[in-house]
């Protein structure tokens, strides 16, 4: 406890630090603040019945991403979800678009210039995505939107359209001034809150329905709580996960070949890619919830139906998948194999048996694949583990989503980098870190201070 104390002394000494955290919790306390704004002409009080009815299921898991502003007909009930699409699509088209690719090879001009065209694609998706989501709000909760008899379903229906687009992007320029202002990853920080805001009351619901259903009570409520610590640790032990290979290691996958020029590891990650597969692939799944709203189609509807109950196996079998291709594909993306090999010339280094160049970067990449498949798997399993809480356990549908999947990962790492980033500026001024065993390890990849 003294430790602890002494620690948070440290903390509010360090002006700089201390500025940096009073601006993060005030950016995110106008976030939160701004959930709340319900959509002109609708009453706020009607929808909770239908919110309640939707709670599982990956409408819920949408509105977990949103901080509850999803359900509550907020001007930020889409969040930042439409971001990270239009971050999916840009990194796809740099793959694929020598335009792209240029842009990305000329530094900080170069950034600045996709993170725009990421911004006028965020107002695009946001428009579009907002559409299917007041279409969806209209058919079901017509009654609660006396909005539409005053000013007319086209006014009401624009009018509405401007003001999620508008809050979408408010919430981007939240996320860049908490990065900028703040302790850093600034729409990480904000999907982080958002979940955590949805955590008192799933587990105010889940020791509800302990007692009240009948399933065990206090008992089967503690071993759930217990389950749930040992699902964070193994969390824990995956996000910190990615470290560089240590040379011993390194040596059972490539064939107890060395790295000669000095280095005592390879520079390669166990799992590079973060938990950035699981953003996209959670992005992905979102879409067909969208298009179900668009298209009034029952048949489509019932086929879609499939994709908005995260407990079915089809749902599961598909999320699974698309975070193994995502773990490969931003792999390569984040991990540049003639980079390395570059290096490892400029420094005179190489792996004997291998020569340098073509055959080296071959090398490597090859190694890299190799690495990554345990990896992919891992991601996916964690990512699943939802489905077995819900459906196997008993576990309610909203406490469910803790166990694993996509709230619990960024949870984890975002709090894993946030204390790191403190850690940091406690080392800077000659004070001792958060940890006596340690320094603390976020994710290396940097990809949710970049999304």
């Amino acid at each position: 406890m003294k430790k602890f104390i002494s620690t948070l002394q440290n903390i509010w000494r360090i002006e700089e630090l201390r500025n940096r955290i009073i601006n993060t919790l005030l950016f995110l306390a106008i976030f939160r603040v701004g959930t709340f704004l319900v959509l002109p002409g609708i009453d706020a009080a009607m929808l909770e019945e239908t919110a309640k009815k939707s709670e599982g299921g990956l409408l819920g898991l949408i509105n977990t991403f949103a901080g509850g502003a999803f359900l509550r007909g907020s001007v930020f009930a889409l969040g930042i979800m439409p971001y990270i699409s239009a971050s999916i699509v840009i990194q796809l088209l740099t793959l694929a678009l020598p335009f792209f690719q240029r842009l990305q090879k000329e530094g900080e001009d170069g950034r600045r210039k996709m993170n725009q065209y990421t911004r006028f694609l965020t107002i695009a998706i946001t428009a579009v995505q907002s559409i299917g989501y007041l279409v969806s709000l209209k058919t079901e909760n017509r009654d609660a939107i006396w909005g539409i008899d005053m000013m007319g379903e086209f006014l009401w229906t624009f009018t509405s359209i401007v003001l999620i687009t508008a809050g979408t992007m408010f919430i981007l320029w939240l996320g860049e001034k908490i990065t900028d202002k703040g302790l850093g990853n600034g729409v990480s920080l904000i999907i982080m809150v958002g979940i955590i805001a949805r955590l008192p009351q799933a587990l105010i619901g889940e020791f509800s329905f302990r007692f009240n259903e009948a399933t065990g009570g206090l008992v089967i409520f503690l071993v759930e709580l217990v389950a749930l610590i040992f699902v964070v640790m193994g969390v824990i032990m995956l996000v910190q996960g990615t470290r560089r290979i240590p040379i011993q290691y390194a040596k059972r996958i490539i064939g107890n070949r060395q790295i000669a020029g000095g280095r005592n590891y390879l520079p390669l990650k166990i799992n590079a890619a973060g938990v950035m597969p699981i953003i996209f692939a959670q992005a992905i799944m979102f879409i067909p919830s969208s298009i179900a709203q668009l298209v009034n189609s029952e048949g489509f509807s019932n086929f879609i139906k499939s994709f908005l109950d995260y407990r079915s196996v089809g749902y599961s079998v598909v999320f699974a998948m698309l975070i193994i291709i995502f773990t490969y594909f931003y792999t390569a993306i984040s991990v540049n194999a003639k980079t390395i090999s570059d290096d490892l010339k400029k420094n005179n280094g190489f792996i004997p048996g291998v020569k340098p160049g073509i055959h080296t970067e071959n090398f490597i990449d090859s190694i890299m694949s190799r690495i990554t498949l345990p990896g992919a798997f891992f991601l996916a399993i964690v990512a699943i583990l939802p489905t077995f809480a819900g459906s196997l356990l008993g576990v309610n549908q909203q406490f469910a989503q803790f166990y694993g999947g996509t709230s619990l990962l960024i949870l984890v790492g975002v709090v894993l980098d946030t204390l790191q980033q403190i850690e940091s500026y406690l080392l800077m001024r000659h004070y001792d870190g958060l940890m006596k065993t340690g320094r603390i390890k976020g994710r290396t990849s940097g990809a949710m201070a970049s999304a």
